[in-house]
């Protein structure tokens, strides 16, 4: 327990969970995961599992419903999630989503006395989000220590984007050297209630696309 502490962004995903074994290495690990209002609960549902394989030190769920404000397929109901590309951010870009994730663990960071938050952004095989980009992160990161009586008073807040340049397929390979299992997640915008994929969303399409380039049996569980 003289590791420092880190809080991980843990969506139950396939990123997230790779951040996470990152982290596991070098910290005490705090993981947060948020029921925003999204389409289905299997990816926390993922993320409780997660969160026990990996033995982390705490993990909470927060409560904040991004559904009453709409404006994503992940969170309106009346928003069909698509099934082939489109042009520009798509429609399952979740508002400012990411800012609010990070203003959260950067406030659970400070009362825990952590100087380090990690989360699963990629810019390389990603659906175009711009809230998902260096240039986002290093945004954040310079208002974190602005805002913050912890860096203000000399301890600096760390935003770690391990995957941040890499492929999928080189995101898969780096987890499975670190133990990962990715029968435990879940990355479909449409899972059912099994927590089985569709298959078929910009988010399956590109899970598929990354354990076929790693040259990885993918251990999804799809309808």
């Amino acid at each position: 327990m003289n590791k420092p502490k880190a809080v991980i962004l843990l969506s139950g995903g396939l990123d997230s969970v790779t951040a996470l074994a990152l982290a596991k290495e070098n910290y005490q690990c705090y993981a947060l995961s948020f029921s925003y209002g999204q389409r289905h609960d299997a990816e926390l549902n993922a993320a409780k599992r997660i969160a026990d394989y990996f033995e982390v030190t705490e993990h909470r769920i927060l409560n904040i419903d991004l559904g009453q404000l709409g404006g994503s397929a992940l969170t309106d109901q009346t928003i069909d999630v698509p099934e082939t590309p489109t042009e520009g951010i798509p429609v399952t870009y979740v508002p400012a989503r990411n800012t609010i994730f990070l203003s959260y663990a950067l406030a659970w960071a400070e009362v825990l006395g952590a100087h380090d938050i990690f989360i699963g952004v990629n810019a390389v095989d990603y659906s175009g989000y711009p809230d998902c980009r260096p240039e986002y992160i290093d945004a954040f990161s310079k208002m974190a220590n602005l805002a913050t009586k912890t860096a203000v008073e000399g301890n600096p807040i760390n935003i770690h984007t391990p995957l941040i340049k890499l492929t999928k397929a080189e995101i898969i390979k780096l987890g499975i050297d670190n133990g990962v299992d990715y029968s435990m997640t879940v990355s479909c915008y449409a899972a059912n209630d099994q927590g089985e994929a569709c298959g078929r969303c910009d988010s399956c399409q590109l899970r598929k696309k990354g354990f076929e380039e790693a040259g990885v049996q993918d251990p999804t569980h799809y309808v």
